[in-house]
Formats: C-alpha cells, structure tokens, sequence
C-alpha cells in the first residue's frame, strides 16, 4: 500500500497525495508519524524500502535517498530493504536468483545513512549472511524461507554444525505457491514447517529392522527421519549415488541448489546411522532372508516410451539421455512434452556460458538489471542479454491448454520467459504421428505438421516402478509404496518427501 503512493507509475492522483514526489511520499511520512506518535521514542520503528523496484519508470535511486533520509529524519530506526514487486517481471526469489544477488544495493543505501539498514532475499546459508555483512552491505541480514526449511538454522550455526542444515532451495513450491493458492504454507524440504503440532517424529518404544529401497528423495527422507527415531534401517541404492530425479535436477541451470539437499540428506544417513548399501540390486528373497520387519519400496520411476512409429529412430532421445550427456543432440530439436521435465530440458539444452544463478553480472545482464547506475526501478531503458546454445528448439505439448499452464505459480512466469528470450517456440494441440528420416510429423490443431529436426527428446511422463513392491507382497512381507513408485504423475518432491516423513513418523 504504502509503495503504491511512492511511484509514480501506480499512484495516479492529482490531489495531495499524488504528482510531486514530496506529495507521493507524504502518506508514508505521515504512517511513519503516526506510528511514532502512538508507540513513544523507546520502541523500535523499522521501514521496510523497495530499494530496487525492478519497474519499468519505478523509483530513482534520488528518490529512494530521499525517502530514506526523511524517514531518518522523522525517528525510524531501523530501514529494511527489499526487491522487486509481485507485477515485475524480474525473479528475484527463485532458485534461479544467485544468492544475496541484491545486497549491494543495501551496501549503496548503507554508506549514505547513519542509521542501521537490513538486507534481504536469497541469503540461505550462514556463511552467506557473513559475506553480506563482511562487504559491508548491510548491518543486519534478513531470512524467512530458510527457517521453514531448517529452523534450527541459527542453533546449528552458532554450535558450528553448518553442515546439517537443511537448505532453502528456494523452489517457492510449498511456500509462496501454497500462499497464492489459498494453501497451508510449509516447505518442500520440510514438511513440518507450520505443521509442527501435527506431525511430530517421537522417539519409537518398538524399534524395527527397516530396508529402505531407493535413495531418491522419498527413500532419503523416510530412512533418516525413521533413523531419528530410532529404527535401525538399511537403505539399498541400485546406481552409485543417492539422489534419484534430484541428480537429474541439479544439472538444470539455475537449479544448483538441489545439490545442498543431497549434502543436508547425506549428513543426516551418517548423522542417524543409516547404513547405506550403493551399487546394490535387491530383490524379495534377499530382503526376506535379511530378516527386516517391513520393507519400505522408493524405487521411483521409469520414463514413460509413448506408442509412436519410429519411437526406436536413431533421432530420438530419451529426457535421461539428454539430461545426462549420454547421446548427442542435435541443433534442431523438438521435445515431447511440455511438463515441468519438458522445460527444464528445453532450459538445459537451450543454455549457454555460465548459469545466471551462480552469477550475478550473468544475472543482470539476462534480465535487463543495471546494478551500477541504478536507473529508474533498476530496469528502465536495459535490455535483457541472454546466451543461447544457438538450438532450434520447439516445446510441443498434446493438451491445447497453454503451454506451461502448470508450472509454479511464482517460477513458472520466469521459465517461460527465459525460453521465450532464447527462441524456444512453445506448441499446443499436437497429436504425435511418426519420426523419421524426415522428422516428426505431427498434427497441430488437426493440420499435418512436419518439424523438420536432428533430435526428438521424449518427455512423455512416467510410469511407477513397483515390480519389487509385488514380488515382496507376494511373499507376506509387510511393505510400503512411496514416492514415484507410489505415484508417477508429473514426478512431485513435495509430495514425495511429505509422504515419507509422515509414513517414517507412524511405523
């Protein structure tokens, strides 16, 4: 409300209250007043300024210094500074955000104020915060996701246990999704958050012998939490890492920050003794001869291989095998399937140079941010930059929705518009016919199509993979589904990890 008076752009009056910026700041001054008034000259006032708006015409950086040395001048404390507005189209919370991107525009505000300012956005990890502080960008450092994802943040970092914490990955899924979705607000990595008095993980009076099979995230989260609470438990890994589809997902640029929930997940197996078995098949007479109580199937997915003529064409690339470099692709390709999978393969296969998450000139330059002359809102004027691997690349997808409808309500804007700025072309209504020497034909909207390409990437869904799961019943052996081998569709690490937390907090 109150940075709706401040710019120009969304206060529209021609009374007091609008036209001169001396009129636009006048309600905040007047709230500020007002609050001091009412609370005495003992109590603390903080205002919070967007310092970089990120609005095309949005707020000059004088005008930001004036505002803030008024405030100074009328008794508030304490200036905390945030960045970005919901209407502007620059991410600045998402997991493709480098971290502490914006700090130094605190740092800016800092040098010109007596008073003590606050930085925010991005900053998940202690030794983050130290940075900020160290360059002298702000005095004080604010977090909030990350203490829904661990909120004993600061007891481990002041016991220097840095290496438990369970990080914001920032993916906004259980969070910021939920709150624009009129949802309870929790985390994806930890499903107690705002849930602490209904799901609990009490120590166990009966402790089980427990197999675990699968270390992707269900596997992961239910073998440690199970572990915590005291149940010895084996956890078996087919491949040679733990990780499952997150190893996938850490490829992705600007996902880098699903390797710190692997690391989290790997010090918690060491942290509760989970004994862990890599490079390890097993089946149901192994798990019976064991002895284990009951056994715990995490065994996941398999790729879904539509029924399509030429689906064995030498054109054609599964979504592992271009995710993992194990076959070659083409400059002209056209992907199958346009759901979160879809993207983040066209996102891979598209990019070049460094990831934008892990650097911030990268950042700013792809989403037209000019950090040194801070023109009006951060924008105005800077066109956006973006490396391309210099791929044809078209998104295709059978529902005649528009493509990319079911992405994250606050992620998914910025994904297509990342594609859209590298040329991806995004296609809806297509019935797939064959792929051949030719390419794929297709029909869209009812109209033979011919998309004339190297490579065709299946990302056609998946299927559970539960053949372990019925062989175990079959034996009499108690067992539990969880994770994709539960449920496949549109592959789900909240549902997932939400699953079997609270499946490890009953056994």
């Amino acid at each position: 409300l109150i940075s709706t008076f401040l710019v120009q752009r969304t206060n529209l009056r021609t009374d007091q209250w609008g036209g001169s910026y001396d009129n636009r700041m006048r309600f905040a001054m007047e709230v500020v007043q007002a609050v001091r008034a009412a609370v005495g000259p003992n109590f603390i006032v903080i205002f919070r300024i967007s310092a970089m708006d990120m609005l095309d015409g949005g707020l000059a950086w004088s005008e930001i210094l004036q505002l803030a040395h008024a405030l100074e001048a009328a008794g508030v404390n304490i200036i905390s500074t945030h960045f970005c507005w919901h209407e502007a189209p620059v991410p600045t919370i998402a997991t493709r955000v480098p971290r502490a991107a914006f700090t130094s525009v605190t740092g800016r505000l800092r040098q010109a104020l007596r008073i003590p300012v606050i930085t925010s956005n991005r900053i998940n990890m202690p030794q983050v915060a130290e940075e900020v502080l160290a360059r002298g960008d702000a005095d004080l450092v604010s977090m909030a996701r990350p203490m829904l994802a661990d909120p004993e943040l600061v007891n481990k970092t002041r016991d220097g246990r840095e290496d438990e914490i369970n990080t914001c990955i920032a993916c906004n899924q259980a969070c910021l999704d939920h709150t624009f979705g009129r949802e309870q607000v929790t985390c994806l990595v930890n499903p107690r958050a705002c849930r602490e008095t209904l799901l609990n993980y009490v120590p166990t009076t009966r402790p089980k012998k427990l197999a675990v099979v699968g270390a992707g995230p269900a596997g992961l989260a239910f073998a440690t939490t199970a572990a915590q609470r005291g149940h010895q438990v084996t956890l078996f890994e087919a491949s040679g890492e733990i990780g499952g589809q997150f190893n996938l997902a850490k490829r992705i640029p600007g996902k880098e920050e699903f390797h710190e929930t692997l690391r989290y997940f790997s010090r918690m197996l060491t942290l509760h003794g989970v004994v862990l078995k890599l490079s390890t098949l097993v089946d149901a007479e192994l798990l019976q001869s064991q002895g284990f109580d009951e056994v715990v199937i995490a065994t996941g997915i398999t790729p879904r291989q539509p029924e399509l003529e030429g689906i064995q064409h030498p054109k054609v690339v599964s979504y592992l095998d271009a995710i993992l470099a194990r076959k070659p692709v083409g400059q002209r390709v056209a992907i199958m399937g346009a759901g979160g999978i879809g993207f983040d393969v066209a996102e891979l296969i598209s990019h070049a140079g460094v990831s934008a998450a892990t650097d911030v000139k990268v950042f700013a330059r792809e989403w037209g941010i000019d950090f040194v002359n801070h023109p009006r809102g951060g924008v105005t004027g800077v066109k956006p930059a973006v490396e391309t691997s210099g791929r044809s690349i078209t998104l295709l997808q059978r529902k005649t929705d528009p493509v990319g409808k079911g992405l994250g309500k606050t992620t998914g804007w910025a994904h297509k518009m990342v594609l859209s700025r590298r040329d991806v072309r995004m296609v809806n209504g297509v019935e797939y016919l064959k792929v051949d020497d030719q390419g794929l034909h297709t029909k869209v909207h009812g109209e033979p199509t011919l998309f004339d390409v190297d490579t065709v990437i299946i990302c056609a869904g998946q299927l559970p993979l539960r053949a372990l799961y019925d062989e175990i019943a079959a034996l009499g052996l108690t067992a539990h589904l969880i994770g994709g081998a539960y449920e496949a569709q549109e592959l789900d690490a909240k549902r997932a990890i939400d699953q079997a937390s609270r499946l490890a907090a009953e056994i």
